[in-house]
Parts: structure tokens; C-alpha cells; sequence
């Protein structure tokens, strides 16, 4: 945030997931770097041509084997640098590595984010090693991963401090960002041609296939023609431009006018941040009609346009989605409806596990998030109350303040700072660890403090299973963020769901447009939250 915290969490969750996302692969390993340049992709089509500026030809002579330097772009600023090497080793396996350097203005305050990676291939392509480093203000990411017959072991160091095993099944081999272009290397491309590679991404902990189609081709300044290949990984979606020698030669990305192109070391590295981009602007979406009162809101209805109105998914009875006409309804319910059901849940079914789970950013079983939740809910009586003093807990600890890398609980509990992602992390950590059945939502809210035009931006909150009067399930959204309970209805949830769900939040990012079809007034205000003892 420029001004406000919201603005804050606006950046992560628009620059961060963008690259976190994997639709710039080589860029892949920012991961989770800028939300808006995180949250980022844009859907291209057919033959689009490109209008990036054009390569320089001496970029394009080096050979495979060589470092390869790639100015990376946001809009038309020159705002990084990536770097790849290619080595071929004795026994016909490849040593490919990467490391980005990119600055970003975050709130009057510009940031650099480092990293560095590396994956080691056999003979035949595929992926047996692969490790990646990132480092930015707040935040550091180390991960080392080897692929074990069906498996993928992984040894991760994040802002906690802590490393931590995991054990990640897979049905095949995959690749990841940096083996992708190795195999390409050994295909003939042309026109139409069509084919799926096994994947796994490491920052969201998800595994798919990478669909790729070749749909265009092109002649380069030096002669050599190159393909325009469309990939798809669980639905986001990248352009990429190959040399006949399996050489990235252009990436691109149209939401928010992020990309890489080839250039040669010494272009890659002149930057130009004299005017930087305004990332906050960027991320904003656009909104036809007023919202007064934006935080006391508890109904608001919308026309939602520029993306498959299918791809937001109801959340009954708070958010109802009507596919005939594009429409949005948030409706908060009465809060005196609300059962006091007890604070942890007495049968943990197998529907439930998931919201109760602990994990690598939630870790709901840490001694430390086990003895604060405890601390937290001293005299806690009912699930409701126990989940509001979580939320004013989160409010009153973190200080607001953007930080460019993976949210996590512990590090947040321990860092004591964060924005929206922080704050979600933080909160849904504490209530897992009190056995609170809790979600995430990923979407937008509307801020009122942008100046003279107000728009929604990219935000993140908790939900927390409750019961209503009628024996119904209700899924509250809070917003630790705001100090909200419930969350104000101009919070539309457009997905939901840990970090390798969170990235579909992509799929909108710099298309959505909200309309204001009503704008409920009402007195009731959301509920205070009582003083943690």
C-alpha cells in the first residue's frame, strides 16, 4: 500500500503470486515474489504478435551452452535481469542454472528481490535435483528437492528459521521451470504441434501436466526462425518465444504488462527506474458506481465482466454468484443467528480434515503457534468468540508493512509484521491449532483510500465454519487485516484454498471490472471484538 495498508497487501497479492505462479517460468523461482507481479498472467490467443521492443540481434548469438541474459519488463520499464547457464556433463546429464535480479517500487519504498536456482537432469531429460534460493526485504526462501522413484523429498528453510522435510508424491517424473527448456531442446517444433510434460511447482506445492502447443512462428533479425509455444499449467497459462536450438527467447505476460525478452549482458542489466511503475495502479480494478461506507457494508451486489462468471465460486450463504446475469451477491448474515457451538470440533470427518490440516505455511502443530493459540484463547467459551479474539489478536500484533516472499504462520508470529497474506497465515495457523475448522479466501476489497478513484484491489482473509440457528453451515469470512468480524461485504472471494489454489486468483488479474448493481445500506456494524485477556 501507497497509503493505507490495504495498498500494502495489494502489491503482494498482485506482484507476489504473478511470479509464485509459474506463468514466466524462468521468472518462476521469484516465486511468490511480487503478488501483482505475482498474481499476473494474461490469456493470449491464435497469432498474436508481439509488441515488446524489438531483440537485438547480438543477443540472439550466443550459443547453447553459454549464458543467456534476459531484460525483464514491467509495462515498458526495464525493472530486472534473469540469467541462465546450460553445462552438459560427462554422463550426458545437464547442470541448468538461473538467477534474477529485479527491482520493484512497494510503496514509495523500492525493494530488490535475489535469487538464485538450479536443476540437474540425467541423459534422458528428466529432472533428478533441483534447488532454489530467494531474498528479499523481509523475506528468504531456501528449498532443495530430489526426485526419488515416486517421490519428491524436499528440505525447506523460509522466514522462520526453521528447516523442515517434506515428502511430496508424484505419479511420474516432472520437470520444473528450469528443466522445461532442456527437453524442449530435444523436440522438432513447427506448427500446430501439440504435447504435455509432467510438472511440479515447489513454491505451491502442486503437480500437473504442463500443456503446451506451438501456434505460431517467427523470423528473427539474425534469420532463425522461432516458435510462439502457449503453455498451461492448471489452468494459467504463459507465451513463450523458442529459438530452433530450444532457446528462450521472449516470455510474455499481458495483464500487467510483464515480460522478458533476450538482450545481452550489459542491456539485461541497465535498468531503468528513474519513473517507476506505479505497481499499486496497476493492480487496481476497475469499478462503474459509489460504495459509501465501504467497511460497514454487509450486502453489496455487483455486475462482474471481463471473466468467466464460472470461475467465481458460490460461498452460500454469504456470496451467491447468479451465472444468468453476471451478478454478485454478498449478503452478511445476522450475527444473533449464529449457534455457540464449542470452540474445537467434536468429530473430525474426513470433509473437515483439510481445514484443520497443518502445513508448511500453516503450521498449525508448532509448539510455539500450539502455546500462543492457547495463550490467545484463555476464557475463550464459544467457537465464534474464540475466532474473533484470534482475529483481534492478528490485528493488534502485526504491524502493516508488505513482505515480498511466502506467507507463513510461524514467521509471522515471530517477525510480528506483515500484510494481508501475513495476517491470513498468522490467523488460520491459531485457529487449526485450537482444532477451529478454517479457510482462505483469495480475492478483492474495495478501498476507499486510493484517492479520488476508488477501486477493489487483490486482498486475502480467513473463513471459519460456524453453525446457524437452523442446523446450516456458515463459513464466516473475518478480516485480521482490518480488524473485521465479520468481514465487510465489499470483499469478493474469488478463490480459495492454500498456495497452489490462491495462483487460479491469476486468471483475473488486470481483466475483471466490477459494476455496483446495489449498494445495501445498513446500521449493522461488524462485531467488536472483546479484549484478549
Amino acid at each position: 500500500m501507497l497509503k493505507v495498508y490495504l495498498e500494502r497487501c495489494v502489491l503482494k497479492d498482485s506482484v507476489y503470486r504473478w511470479i509464485k505462479a509459474h506463468w514466466l517460468q524462468s521468472l518462476e523461482i521469484l516465486g511468490l515474489v511480487t503478488f501483482l507481479i505475482l498474481a499476473t498472467y494474461y490469456v493470449w490467443q491464435g497469432n498474436q504478435k508481439s509488441q515488446l521492443l524489438p531483440l537485438d540481434a547480438k543477443a540472439l548469438e550466443a550459443k547453447q551452452g553459454n549464458e543467456r541474459w534476459n531484460g525483464i519488463f514491467l509495462q515498458d520499464q526495464h525493472v530486472g535481469f534473469a540469467v541462465n547457464r546450460t553445462s552438459s556433463l560427462a554422463d550426458g546429464s545437464l547442470l541448468l542454472e538461473n538467477r534474477t535480479m529485479m527491482k520493484v517500487v512497494a510503496f514509495d519504498s523500492l525493494q530488490t528481490i535475489v535469487t538464485a536456482g538450479a536443476a540437474l537432469t540425467d541423459n534422458a531429460g528428466h529432472l533428478r535435483r533441483f534447488d532454489f534460493f530467494m531474498k528479499s526485504n523481509l523475506a528468504t526462501l531456501s528449498v532443495k528437492g530430489e526426485v526419488m522413484e515416486r517421490q519428491i523429498i524436499m528440505e525447506v528453510l523460509d522466514n522462520d528459521g526453521e528447516t523442515k522435510s517434506l515428502d511430496f508424491p508424484i505419479e511420474k517424473p516432472p520437470h520444473v521451470a528450469l528443466s522445461i527448456e532442456s527437453q524442449i531442446r530435444q523436440m522438432e517444433l513447427y506448427v500446430g504441434k501439440e504435447f504435455a510434460l509432467p510438472y511440479f511447482n515447489p513454491l505451491t506445492m502442486s503437480e500437473g501436466e504442463m500443456v503446451m502447443k506451438v501456434v505460431d512462428s517467427e523470423v528473427l533479425d539474425n534469420g532463425e526462425e522461432a516458435w510462439w509455444v502457449n503453455s498451461n499449467f492448471n489452468g494459467l497459462e504463459s507465451r513463450t518465444l523458442i529459438a530452433s536450438n530450444g532457446d528462450t527467447i521472449r516470455q510474455e505476460g499481458g495483464a500487467l504488462g510483464i515480460s522478458m525478452v533476450r538482450m545481452t549482458a550489459e542491456a539485461a542489466q541497465e535498468l531503468d527506474l528513474e519513473e517507476p511503475v506505479d505497481l499499486i495502479g496497476l493492480s487496481a480494478v476497475p469499478v462503474k458506481g459509489k460504495i459509501k461506507n465501504p467497511r460497514d457494508k454487509t450486502g453489496l451486489t455487483v455486475k462482474v465482466g471481463g471473466v468467466d462468471i464460472n470461475k467465481i465460486s458460490p460461498s452460500l450463504p454469504v456470496q451467491q454468484v447468479d451465472t444468468s446475469t453476471d451478478h454478485v451477491t454478498i449478503a452478511l448474515p445476522d450475527m444473533a443467528e449464529v449457534v455457540e457451538s464449542p470452540i474445537a470440533v467434536t468429530e473430525v470427518t474426513e470433509e473437515l480434515k483439510e481445514y484443520l490440516v497443518s502445513t508448511i505455511d500453516i503450521p498449525a502443530e508448532h509448539p510455539d503457534i500450539r502455546a500462543k493459540s492457547e495463550e490467545v484463547l484463555v476464557n475463550a467459551t464459544t467457537r465464534l468468540d474464540a475466532a474473533t479474539r484470534i482475529n483481534q489478536f492478528v490485528f493488534d500484533y502485526l504491524e502493516k508493512t508488505s513482505v515480498i516472499g511466502i506467507p507463513n504462520g510461524l514467521a509471522a508470529l515471530k517477525q510480528a509484521q506483515g500484510d494481508c497474506n501475513e495476517h491470513t497465515a498468522l490467523f488460520v495457523s491459531l485457529a487449526r491449532a485450537a482444532q477451529i475448522p478454517t479457510r482462505i479466501a483469495a480475492g478483492i476489497v474495495f478501498s476507499d483510500r486510493t484517492g479520488p478513484l476508488k477501486q477493489f484491489y487483490y486482498h486475502a482473509w480467513p473463513e471459519v465454519l460456524l453453525k446457524t440457528s437452523d442446523g446450516e453451515d456458515l463459513w464466516l469470512p473475518m478480516d485480521p487485516t482490518f480488524g473485521q468480524v465479520p468481514a465487510d461485504a465489499t470483499h469478493i472471494k474469488l478463490v480459495e484454498g492454500g498456495l497452489d489454489r490462491q495462483v487460479e486468483i491469476m486468471a483475473f488479474l488486470g481483466k475483471i471490472t466490477i459494476e455496483v448493481i446495489s449498494d445495501t445500506p445498513s446500521s449493522m456494524k461488524p462485531a467488536k471484538a472483546p479484549e484478549t485477556p
